[in-house]
């Protein structure tokens, strides 16, 4: 079965009738119809889509910027169909899954995409040494100074308030109050 795919991005003005008439005289049913942004991540009809594909169907679009707007999502919607037992097919580009060259051509974009992953974490974790290197702190700024720890761990010691109380106090969660009191007493211990 030969299921449809037909997506104009939304504020455009643009018109679904020409991809729906090239999908229908293609044999495609049903169809599914969106309007959204292609580099948009949350397109439910295009999720409708490919739940609906069972091993041996077709997903066919008009034109393969109809799918998605960059590489790396047309990659993981392309593994979706994939892992559904299914192929896919553009009319426009005559990029088609279900040919030994179209999945040629599908592995060869694959390759490029899992080069580029490999490359930008490769660049990250580069990144990530250096900065260490200058001793810059990686990660989410502290919610709370090294004051206010201390003052957290007297007025608890002293029973001035729980661990809810001293969240409300210090405008933090009473997970951040308990995980202070947790290393202060961690480290009463090993001392």
């Amino acid at each position: 079965m030969q299921i449809g795919y037909a997506r104009v991005s939304r504020g455009d003005h643009q018109d679904l009738n020409a991809q729906l008439a090239a999908l229908a005289a293609a044999g495609c049913d049903p169809v599914f119809r969106e309007e959204a942004s292609g580099g948009q991540a949350d397109r439910p009809e295009l999720a409708r889509a490919i739940g609906a594909l069972k091993p041996g169907d077709v997903l066919v679009v008009w034109k393969l910027d109809r799918l998605s707007r960059s590489l790396r999502d047309l990659l993981f919607t392309l593994e979706a169909i994939t892992a559904a037992g299914a192929g896919f097919r553009s009319m426009t580009e005559a990029v088609d899954t279900t040919t030994p060259a179209g999945r040629l051509m599908t592995q060869t974009l694959g390759a490029f995409a899992e080069f580029e992953r490999a490359m930008i974490r490769e660049r990250t974790m580069n990144g990530l040494v250096h900065a260490r290197k200058a001793g810059r702190h990686l990660g989410r700024r502290p919610s709370l100074t090294g004051q206010q720890r201390a003052e957290i761990i007297a007025k608890a010691e002293s029973g001035q308030g729980s661990p809810a109380q001293l969240a409300s106090l210090f405008r933090v969660s009473r997970s951040t109050v308990q995980r202070v009191l947790r290393d202060y007493r961690n480290r009463s211990i090993a001392a």
